[in-house]
């Protein structure tokens, strides 16, 4: 099992924001994260990439603890920071380096990996980036800074991504190519974050529902199926009745909220 979590809670500030979540993570998962804004999506992602600690309740890595004890100790950390990568949904907190290429080659130096420029090489053409490495990451837009906060994940050999709001900033060609970068990549086990249901089940086959100020998992199981539940998207705050007249007749539809 990659993640377990049991009970687990968070709170910042004396602020409940996750309560009472259970749920595993297998090797292999394709898990998508759904929730409107402010439900609690990038803090558990922040929860299993150990950059924040449950407050009750328990979070497991790979069968042992995730816990500010277990990063503490160097062996532990260092697998645990090879193994998953995590990228942000404002991906400007991720880039310092001067250059592109210095920026896909960070990670792996850090880990004390071989052969780096094979590396940024290979990840910067997969990402569509080449052009751009001797710039300063600063200089480029949204959707380039964010292909190059993915090439240097990829460039590490993670065997887990945590994905928060993937494919915002990215134009739609760019959108479906990393959808099918994900797709053709079996060995990676993705936890990806969105409110953004047009693309909830290209990128998790199975998914997670999280609602403002209710404990617990309001759905977790198939995408296609939570995408044909409208009242439960009602409830989540991801979709509305909308109630109007026409012809004289009162008329009810269900409307998605889908933008980025």
């Amino acid at each position: 099992m990659i993640f377990d979590l049991r009970a687990a809670s968070l709170a910042v500030e004396g602020r409940p924001v996750l309560r009472d979540l259970s749920f595993s993570v297998a090797g292999g998962d394709r898990v998508v994260v759904l929730g409107v804004n402010g439900c609690g999506k990038s803090t558990l992602l922040r929860l299993l990439d150990g950059l924040a600690f449950a407050t009750g309740g328990e979070v497991h890595y790979g069968g042992a603890p995730l816990d500010a004890r277990a990063l503490g100790d160097p062996a532990f950390r260092r697998r645990f920071r090879g193994e998953v990568g995590f990228l942000f949904q404002n991906v400007d907190a991720m880039l310092f380096n001067p250059t592109v290429a210095d920026e896909i080659a960070f990670g792996p130096r850090q880990l004390g990996l071989d052969d780096v420029d094979n590396r940024v090489a290979r990840q910067a053409d997969l990402l569509g980036v080449t052009a751009l490495l001797p710039r300063p990451p600063f200089e480029l837009s949204g959707g380039e800074k964010k292909r190059v906060a993915l090439a240097a994940l990829l460039a590490c050999d993670p065997r887990v991504l945590l994905l928060d709001e993937p494919t915002a900033n990215l134009d739609p060609a760019w959108a479906g190519r990393l959808v099918d970068l994900l797709a053709g990549r079996a060995d990676l086990t993705v936890v990806a974050a969105t409110h953004n249901l047009s693309v909830a089940e290209e990128l998790g086959s199975r998914a997670l529902l999280l609602a403002t100020d209710r404990p617990g998992l309001l759905f977790d199981g198939p995408t296609a199926a939570l995408l044909r539940d409208p009242m439960l998207l009602v409830q989540s705050g991801l979709a509305h009745r909308h109630h109007h007249t026409h012809g004289g007749t009162d008329h009810a539809h269900f409307h998605v909220h889908d933008v980025e």
